[in-house]
């Protein structure tokens, strides 16, 4: 075991074993008679020890950074209480501090844990090919280009691409996705995901703090430093307090000369229920959204999620999935509409075309096997040809079509909407018609409509898109206003519109082509960030996966936040300390029970802030998987 340096052993001196040992000698200095036998005052060795453990880094602040702190009104009520005799006054006093200071410590512990928890994602050793052999190596001793294995039951070391084998990951770590994920060559893994089925042969790309999840501790932590606005408030009005308070003391002085009734003021106004009701509310926070897969940069971040107004959305990507799907088939005459997908199915089962491996995915998924086409081309500008048991199959656009075809008409109707229309013909006669569009995401319609619940009421869909395809997708979402045909600059002109008119812009995109919008915008949001340094650089909020319910639940988990804000701010600091300095000032409350109210004050404000760790907005229940409309015959 590491022996522990002089820093570490006074920290847990001063933050458990002093205020324990106070305890006990506070409890002794309260036996009858011991203090006659010991021939003085027991409490004074509690009072001293208490009182140096507060006024050592109290005097290191004022001479090092010329700041006059909190700190100083403790350690002159000490001083004040022991110079009028009252020694136990002056332990019990000290004690409260250091034992306020230790249970916020405990509470606040949990917080960090976030980060910790994280590092422990990373394996210790990783299974390295060397020399033709597999061997174990310490992590830091990776490098890309490395070649590593991961069995069954182990952590992938680093980010990388896999080159051969097949297995199951949990990517929880980073995306936030519950579900495994099945990998196979080819595909990207990220540091700290663990295999639960299957192994793996994985190329190195990035180790270290360049991996997916080294970026993304670097920015909890850092986001626990960042101070927001309120924050900066709250540490500015501490620094003007002290003096403030020691002017209140003097005239309490002038009035009473009850010095007694100036110690419990100084006791009770010191502002550290004020300076933690920011920090702990952040930091519980960032570590809440962490945790599933969010990344919030920080309480300025925060702080303007909380606030925002009006969310505008990039559509391919992130209101869809950026990939077409089959979204109705039609059937012409006497054949069925899953005749016509069949027939559509085969055609396109050779072929690469992101439309036609969508069409043969369908019919998968419709429980169609596609059978295999004795002949297959691809008619350029048209279509695909294909021959299948002696029958001639076509499937394209209008340009396969002869004049006055039933399929026209059907087409064009499907285009009307926005959707890209297939006509299925077997030989030289139109059987149907396969309509097409970008994937909506699952979770769209669910997110926007908890926008909205969340009281955000000004909705945009920006898209370079085409004005048909942008309000039928715009439609099913349940949004209504569409800024459509936009170059990049126009998405960020608009941002700037939005912004002069008094709104608190969100901007949600990708997190790549939507860089610049993400960064004007007062909250950017990058959606499947993982893997991604320019969603991670751009965006002031990085969703890890592709679960758009986390954005909104992100917002919510701002507008709980500052209400906590609010409440360990004008509840639990300005007013107890304000009805405090009154009772004190009166005669009311003594030193001790002044001790006592502050810390208790500054516990509830730890305890309230903690109640962020475990806040989750409510989900409503999710929306099934939208059919595919089969139309009957005509």
């Amino acid at each position: 075991m590491r022996v522990a340096g002089p820093v570490l052993w006074y920290g847990l001196w001063r933050r458990g074993l002093l205020p324990g040992g106070l305890l006990a000698l506070i409890l002794l200095a309260l036996v009858p008679g011991l203090s006659e036998w010991a021939g003085f005052d027991v409490a004074v060795i509690p009072m001293l020890l208490g009182g140096i453990a507060i006024g050592y880094p109290t005097f290191v602040t004022m001479i090092e950074r010329r700041r006059v702190t909190a700190g100083t009104l403790v350690v002159i009520a000490i001083a004040g209480s022991a110079y009028l005799g009252e020694y136990l006054a002056a332990a019990v006093v000290a004690f409260m501090m250091l034992a306020g200071e230790f249970l916020e410590e405990l509470t606040l512990q949990r917080t960090r844990n976030a980060v910790r928890e994280l590092v422990r994602l990373t394996p210790e050793v990783a299974t390295v090919e060397r020399g033709g052999a597999w061997v174990d190596v310490p992590l830091r001793e990776l490098r890309p280009g490395d070649r590593v294995l991961v069995r069954a039951g182990q952590r992938v070391p680093a980010d990388g691409e896999v080159l051969s084998g097949e297995a199951s990951l949990n990517e929880a770590s980073i995306t936030g996705e519950s579900m495994p994920v099945d990998k196979a060559a080819g595909a990207k893994v990220f540091a700290g995901t663990t295999s639960q089925a299957g192994a793996l042969v994985v190329r190195v790309d990035r180790v270290g703090g360049e991996t997916t999840l080294g970026r993304i501790i670097q920015i909890v932590r850092a986001a626990q430093e960042q101070k927001g606005a309120t924050q900066k408030v709250a540490d500015r009005f501490a620094t003007f307090f002290a003096p403030v308070i020691l002017s209140i003391g003097a005239g309490v002085w002038l009035l009473t000369h009850d010095l007694l009734r100036v110690m419990a003021v100084f006791v009770i106004a010191c502002p550290c229920a004020l300076v933690l009701a920011t920090p702990t509310a952040v930091v519980a926070s960032v570590g809440n959204a962490a945790r599933r897969g969010g990344l919030i940069k920080g309480g300025v971040t925060l702080e303007a999620a909380g606030r925002v107004t009006a969310v505008a959305f990039d559509k391919t990507g992130t209101l869809t999935l950026g990939r077409p799907a089959v979204v109705a088939v039609e059937a012409l005459g006497p054949r069925s509409a899953r005749q016509v997908l069949e027939v559509a199915a085969v055609a396109e089962v050779r072929s690469e075309h992101p439309l036609g491996r969508a069409i043969v995915e369908h019919a998968r998924a419709e429980g169609l096997v596609p059978g295999d086409p004795e002949r297959f081309a691809m008619a350029f500008g048209r279509g695909v040809e294909a021959t299948w048991n002696g029958r001639r199959l076509e499937v394209g656009n209008a340009r396969i079509l002869p004049d006055g075809d039933p399929a026209a008409e059907r087409l064009a109707a499907q285009e009307r909407l926005g959707r890209t229309a297939l006509a299925v013909r077997v030989d030289g006669e139109s059987w149907g018609v396969v309509a097409l569009a970008d994937a909506i995401r699952p979770t769209a319609r669910e997110a926007v409509a908890r926008l909205r619940a969340l009281g955000i009421h000004r909705l945009v869909m920006l898209t370079g898109d085409h004005e048909v395809t942008a309000r039928a997708i715009a439609a099913e979402v349940g949004i209504t206003d569409v800024r459509a045909g936009l170059l990049p600059e126009q998405k960020l002109d608009v941002i700037r519109s939005l912004r002069a008119a008094g709104e608190v812009v969100a901007m949600v995109g990708d997190g790549v082509n939507d860089a610049p919008a993400l960064v004007l915008a007062d909250v950017g949001v990058a959606m499947g960030a993982a893997g991604t340094d320019v969603a991670l650089e751009s965006a002031s909020i990085a969703l890890m996966g592709d679960d758009l319910l986390l954005m909104p639940e992100v917002f919510a988990l701002a507008r709980r936040a500052l209400g906590i804000i609010r409440q360990n701010i004008w509840g639990f600091a300005v007013a107890v300390n304000v009805a405090g300095i009154a009772l004190a000032s009166s005669g009311l409350l003594s030193p001790i029970g002044a001790a006592v109210v502050h810390n208790v004050a500054s516990l509830f404000v730890v305890a309230n802030s903690g109640r962020l760790l475990t806040f989750r907005a409510a989900r409503p229940p999710r929306a099934p998987r939208a059919a595919t409309v089969l139309q009957p015959s005509a």
